[in-house]
């Protein structure tokens, strides 16, 4: 079975999903894969220069990050674009790993469920939810960039809204004040019972 591990940037999906690892569960983090699939292919190096912006490619024909969040934050037409450049690759990428997974339960960490279309390959949704001050306040001092850039990413990742949320989707709160692990560990009980 295949969950995910999903929420908002600031939302402490990366913590619930290292607490789950720790566990001895497999996780699939998909940012940092998309990162990997990104550098790997030329083509998609090649889509992003022509259909994003040339700005977004360093002279040596690494993708620039900074750059290109910049870019794609202040124009959700150049978000879309991007998304559908790489989310095919990143859920072919998905299929391939999970079918490779031994481990009765693994695990895919994604701030873009729906709008990846990773929600029709999962079976159940672990999603992760903080106040909106907590998550701007952790994304300002873990990146280093200021509030109003902060407010822009999350709107672009709530501005895609699903038709019909995945129907197994379990909450969990990452407020500062109520213990992750006893959520996580009630949640992995229910797994084994269902």
């Amino acid at each position: 079975m295949l969950t995910a591990i999903s929420g908002g940037i600031g939302c402490g999906k990366t913590i619930v999903s290292r607490m789950v690892e720790a566990m001895g569960f497999p996780v699939y983090d998909c940012d940092s894969q998309a990162a990997r699939i990104m550098d790997e292919d030329e083509e998609i190096k090649r889509a992003i220069a022509e259909r994003i912006h040339p700005e977004a490619l360093r002279p040596d024909g690494s993708i620039d990050r900074r750059r290109l969040s910049e870019i794609v934050f202040a124009d959700y037409e150049a978000l879309q674009r991007l998304n559908e450049i790489v989310h095919a690759a990143v859920r072919n990428d998905v299929g391939r790993w999970s079918a490779q997974q031994t481990s009765p339960v693994s695990f895919v960490e994604t701030a873009i469920l729906y709008q990846s279309g990773l929600d029709r390959m999962v079976d159940a949704v672990w999603e992760v939810d903080a106040p909106l001050d907590l998550r701007v306040e952790r994304v300002m001092k873990r990146n280093g960039i200021g509030r109003s850039e902060v407010l822009a990413r999350i709107a672009s990742q709530d501005r895609f809204v699903a038709e019909e949320r995945h129907a197994c989707v379990a909450i969990i709160v990452n407020d500062g004040f109520e213990p992750l692990l006893p959520q996580i560990e009630r949640l992995l009980g229910a797994r084994k019972s269902g």
